[in-house]
């Protein structure tokens, strides 16, 4: 590949990478407007949805084998197993969060998510940080504790959205499934239960979907395989693309599009303590940063 073939394909990496997370980033009014719906409801119909959206998608780039040996691996099946609980209670608390008025706590869970990454790397792959890296760390725990012990009790929603997609990162880094094949097969194995949990409520009467004069609120529901696939779809363009420090940087768009929404779009209420915190997180992600950067520029080639 020519230098100038490189620097094309950088361009069109950075181009995908900036429309995956400033779609993150504002998909939160997409979830505000589907409000209507129930949170599992809404979390059965990500998957069916998605599951449509795919389909095309995996046939067409013939990634039929790789999933058909990760089908007839069984250490792959269970990890895969504890990936779709990981990834369905994810979706499911940031539901949550978005419909009771909690989009800063999801905010501030996503800036902690890399931090809880490298900690996790830490413990479970050995992997050693550097001063200004354990400094980043220091500075979150000060803020997570700060909104603990001075305002509405423990932050389950962002560390459960950063502990959730932490966890989930691993357990995928362990199956070597891309991330389209990867989503392909956690959305089947979601699928039996959605599809009956669905039908259960159009029996009952209680279930948004085709009922009587709904058709707009039929195509929201529909997008939702579009919303939650699209950009996992572009994010794997970029990341073939890209170098991971390029990929880490750009991710902080996505937590603070939902930090400018959550404050000047639904109002939510963004006090001293709020301030103090997320005062503590940015500062930690500026040091852990700085400390990745340079302990990738000054390893070894």
């Amino acid at each position: 590949m020519t230098a100038a073939e490189q620097e094309r394909e950088k361009l069109i990496g950075v181009g995908f990478g900036l429309a995956t997370f400033l779609f993150w980033g504002l998909a939160p009014i997409y979830f505000h407007i589907v409000s209507f719906v129930g949170p599992v409801e809404l979390l059965a119909h990500r998957v069916v949805w998605s599951m449509v959206f795919l389909s095309p998608l995996v046939f067409l780039s013939r990634g039929g084998s790789s999933i058909s040996a990760a089908l007839a691996d069984r250490r792959t099946l269970l990890a895969l197993g504890g990936s779709t609980l990981l990834i369905s209670l994810n979706w499911l608390i940031f539901i949550i969060a978005i419909f009771s008025g909690r989009l800063l706590e999801v905010s501030l869970g996503y800036y902690l998510n890399p931090l809880v990454n490298v900690l996790i790397a830490l413990v479970f792959l050995r992997e050693k940080l550097g001063r200004l890296q354990w400094v980043g760390l220091l500075l979150a725990v000060i803020g997570v504790a700060n909104l603990t012990l001075r305002y509405e009790g423990f932050p389950w929603i962002s560390l459960g959205l950063a502990l959730c997609f932490g966890f989930y990162g691993l357990i995928r880094k362990q199956t070597r499934l891309g991330p389209r094949d990867g989503l392909f097969l956690e959305t089947l194995l979601l699928l039996p239960p959605a599809l009956v949990f669905l039908l259960w409520l159009h029996l009952e009467g209680s279930g948004v979907f085709l009922a009587q004069g709904s058709l707009d609120r039929d195509l929201l529901l529909i997008a939702s395989g579009v919303i939650t696939a699209t950009p996992l779809v572009w994010f794997a363009a970029a990341a073939r693309r890209l170098a991971y420090a390029t990929i880490g940087v750009m991710q902080y768009i996505a937590p603070t599009l939902q930090f400018v929404l959550a404050v000047l779009v639904f109002g939510e209420a963004f006090t001293a303590v709020h301030a103090v915190t997320f005062g503590f997180i940015w500062l930690g992600v500026g040091c852990f940063t700085v400390g990745s950067l340079r302990q990738r520029r000054l390893a070894p080639a």
